[in-house]
């Protein structure tokens, strides 16, 4: 599939991030603190494009959906940096592919590295996605973790029509440098395509999939040693087997076919 041509003011700013195709995406090859640093550099001390910056992240459920699904394949290339937020992908890239993934770059731990950078900076946050108990709940722990971080507004995920395009524009008048949205694959990825254009004084704009869950402390992270060794999916099967299991039964296997099989191979010679 052609990949869609980027953005020429997106290009200009991520042109010095360094990129590998792994799975079929182009990733950045990035470590968690770079990543941070790169976002930061991107508002501070000034904004440094005329629209905010649209940063996602793939892991292996990814990869597969962009390899079946036309439309989620085509939000994911029209990223300006896409982040490594799976194991599997970080071990893989050491053995197929021409450079290799430094670290998983996950947004649950992302989020707090450029917390604390933007609080020292007095950058400002808005929060947008889940449910309105569940974004509460992310807000206030994360406002009880980071007492100075200036967070500007918070709403739910659930508006549609008007009220959805009041809400943007009430946050485009606050500007915040940072807006994570957290509304789950691929719909927070067609947020950002359908409403960029009315976000112009954003900076930044992260997709968060479950990220609210993880602060507001509903959903527990999988122990270290299971994210270490790529198995999260497991533990997240094991907490919501109902939703999950065939989710990943089916996206597992093409993940690691697209893992061995679609990367920027290591030069010869």
């Amino acid at each position: 599939m052609r990949e869609r041509r980027a953005n020429p003011i997106g290009r200009a700013v991520t042109a010095g991030v360094p990129r590998v195709t792994i799975g079929g995406l182009r990733l950045a090859v990035l470590d968690l603190e770079q990543t941070a640093n790169f976002m930061v550099d991107c508002v501070f001390p000034q904004r440094r494009a005329e629209r905010p910056l649209y940063m996602t992240s793939a892991n292996g459920e990814v990869l597969a959906r962009c390899s079946t699904e036309p439309m989620t394949d085509r939000l994911f290339r029209a990223a300006d940096l896409i982040n490594a937020d799976g194991q599997p992908l970080v071990t893989m890239s050491k053995f197929r592919t021409a450079r290799a993934l430094p670290e998983r770059v996950a947004t649950t731990d992302l989020f707090h590295v450029v917390a604390r950078k933007a609080q020292a900076n007095g950058l400002t946050f808005y929060m947008f996605g889940a449910d309105e108990a569940e974004n509460a709940a992310a807000v206030a722990s994360v406002r009880k973790m980071y007492p100075n971080l200036k967070i500007v507004g918070h709403s739910h995920g659930y508006l549609r029509g008007d009220a959805l395009k009041a809400k943007v524009d009430e946050i485009n008048a606050l500007a915040p440098d940072y807006l994570w949205v957290a509304l789950g694959v691929p719909y927070e990825q067609a947020f950002v395509e359908e409403y960029t254009p009315h976000l112009s004084k954003v900076g930044v704009i992260k997709t968060s999939g479950g990220l609210f869950n993880f602060l507001s402390g509903s959903r527990p992270r999988a122990p270290q040693w299971m994210q270490a060794v790529g198995l999260e999916w497991a533990w997240r099967i094991w907490l919501e087997p109902r939703r999950l299991a065939w989710r990943y039964l089916t996206t597992n296997p093409r993940a690691l076919y697209l893992l061995v099989n679609r990367n920027e191979r290591p030069k010869r010679g």
